[in-house]
């Protein structure tokens, strides 16, 4: 049987209570019944003391009988609800409590009748029990002493000691003269412990109860919650991406149902994603050669003439390379996801890239009357990276911002720098992007055609590579855009201490004007 989040919830809870309250009544009643059996046993040892000082005295001196001491006993017995005997050096019982014959205990002993409950005969000698017990020490132990009680007693064993004159060279000495042995019931400590368990029992309930009431209110805030997430996962599961989560707080849950319904939302497009990839490859493939076989079709049948071969070879070559470039482009890209590139580090200022990059788009911006400024006003140019592919990367950028200006706009480089990093910014006067378009052009293969039309030559995945490349040099590219207003691409790259020899001054790369 599967357990809920809640069930295992409540039942840890609650093992949590027993087990602390447990602990908590066992060290309340350890320490409360060793206290209780501490105050008892001073209790008895000063009853004993007291007892020892008038009646065993009186009997030492010969002012008292065993009978009447043990009437004496019997009193005090009856008071302290114990049983008290007397022991003299030799280990002998002199006299008990319960015992009021005239005859000496040691020789009615096993007639004597103690007060508490007493499971054999009362020991003529008190060595018959234990041969090592010593009468001469202060000490008290819990049990049934030696099995003669029924229950668990408290005996205190009190030596004791008269005080005789030995003549005015020794003077008064303690002469040793048996113990005295008061056995003392438990049966008020353990009303006592009764009381303290059930008065302890009832608040722990009570806060157990309490507690699975507040952990009930908990549960509606947090568990439920929880399991709703997870009806929600499940659908998610199946591939139904319209369920919401219905929970709008503003806690950690509610981020993280913010965060799925956020996901779903993305997985939905994964099938339009899919559809649009394998419509633009398809596209991209299918139209160059369409083109290369209807040319070459149309030189074997006679269609075009061999006069004219040569141009449509060309235009043959053309769309081959074009698919070449398109195949290769895949492949590194990857290449580039899978493994990541293989970077090779030098040292090289940045500005020269960026002028030999300029040069292979001069004829395309005098042909759109497109300028390209150059605004530097970093002071250390010089970086760390694979010059290639970052050429690579401005190429892209360069190259994706021309597309995208219309006619008589311009293209702005932008270079600064921090302590460690060069800032560079490509940002152009072209249409701009939306939020949406902004989230997919890393994407391959992604073309937004509906603004974007008019240029059917670019494989869809310069972009895509160009990110690739920057998170290899474990740098980073971001892009900003507004519809109308145009787009900024802004990337870092690692500086060194050289200097490059171009800073602070604004240049005018390409100016179709002084053409």
């Amino acid at each position: 049987m599967q357990h809920s989040l809640l069930d295992r919830i409540y039942i840890t809870f609650l093992v949590i209570l027993i087990v602390s309250f447990g602990f908590l009544i066992f060290f309340i009643s350890y320490f409360t019944r060793r206290s209780l059996i501490s105050e008892k046993k001073e209790t008895i040892t000063n009853e004993a003391t007291l007892i020892a000082s008038q009646a065993i005295t009186s009997y030492a001196s010969g002012n008292m009988d065993a009978a009447s001491l043990s009437s004496y006993f019997d009193y005090y017995a009856q008071t302290l609800d114990s049983d008290i005997w007397y022991i003299d050096e030799d280990g002998d019982l002199i006299s008990s409590s319960g015992y009021f014959d005239s005859i000496s205990v040691k020789d009615k002993a096993s007639t004597a009748e103690p007060n508490i409950a007493i499971t054999k005969k009362l020991p003529s000698n008190i060595y018959n029990l234990d041969k090592t017990y010593d009468i001469h020490s202060n000490f008290y132990m819990v049990g049934n002493f030696y099995g003669m009680y029924s229950g668990n007693v408290i005996t205190v064993n009190t030596p004791v000691k008269f005080n005789r004159y030995k003549g005015p060279l020794e003077g008064t000495v303690q002469i040793p003269s048996g113990a005295l042995i008061i056995h003392s019931t438990t049966s008020d400590i353990n009303e006592m412990m009764k009381s303290i368990y059930s008065i302890s029992f009832i608040p722990c309930l009570v806060i157990i109860i309490i507690a699975f009431a507040f952990l009930g209110i908990i549960s509606r805030k947090v568990v439920r919650p929880i399991k709703k997430l997870a009806d929600v996962a499940e659908e998610y599961s199946k591939g139904d991406f319209d369920v919401e989560t219905g929970i709008s707080s503003d806690d950690e849950i509610g981020q993280l149902a913010n965060s799925m319904e956020y996901m779903a939302s993305e997985l939905s497009k994964l099938e339009e994603y899919r559809h649009e990839f394998i419509s633009n490859i398809s596209h991209d493939f299918r139209s160059p050669l369409t083109s290369i076989r209807g040319y070459v079709t149309a030189m074997q049948d006679g269609t075009i003439p061999p006069d004219k071969q040569d141009r449509y070879l060309g235009i043959v070559l053309d769309e081959t390379n074009r698919l070449t470039k398109l195949t290769q482009g895949l492949l590194d890209l990857n290449r580039l996801e899978i493994y990541g590139p293989y970077l090779k580090l030098t040292e090289f200022d940045f500005i020269d890239i960026v002028r030999t990059t300029l040069n292979t788009f001069e004829i395309k911006c005098i042909d759109k009357n497109i300028a390209i400024y150059l605004n530097n006003h970093a002071e250390n140019t010089v970086v760390n990276a694979d010059k290639t592919k970052i050429q690579q990367v401005v190429y892209n950028l360069l190259d994706n911002a021309i597309k995208f200006t219309p006619e008589g706009k311009s293209i702005f480089m932008e270079i600064n720098e921090t302590a460690e990093k060069l800032i560079v910014s490509v940002r152009d006067e072209g249409i701009g992007m939306n939020e949406d378009t902004q989230k997919k052009i890393w994407t391959r293969f992604y073309k937004d055609d509906s603004s974007r039309g008019k240029d059917k030559a670019g494989t869809g995945l310069g972009l895509a590579i160009t990110k690739e490349i920057i998170k290899a040099h474990h740098e980073t590219i971001e892009v900003t855009s507004k519809e109308g207003e145009g787009s900024e691409f802004v990337f870092t790259l690692t500086k060194i201490g050289a200097k490059g020899t171009h800073s602070g001054a604004t240049e005018i790369l390409v100016n179709p004007s002084d053409k």
